[in-house]
């Protein structure tokens, strides 16, 4: 998880209950924790995404063939 090098006082209006649901996920002991925990968790989901979308891409286009030994796709 990535420190906060900078804070900045952000006022937001935000469902009480998902921020509880948050922190109890993410076992934060505040809500600014859970905030930051979850936004944190976002940030990383979208790179894993990034990164499996540029592989798929890169396989796809490598030209590779995938031969169906089982028979299964025909279906």
């Amino acid at each position: 998880m990535a420190i906060a090098s900078k804070r900045a006082h952000k006022h937001f209006q935000l469902d009480s209950a998902k921020i509880r649901r948050a922190q109890k996920v993410f076992k934060a002991k505040t809500e600014t924790e859970a905030i930051e925990r979850a936004l944190d968790f976002a940030i990383d989901e979208h790179e894993k995404n990034r990164l499996a979308a540029e592989a798929n891409e890169r396989f796809v286009s490598s030209g590779v063939e995938i031969k169906d030994v089982y028979g299964k796709l025909a279906d």
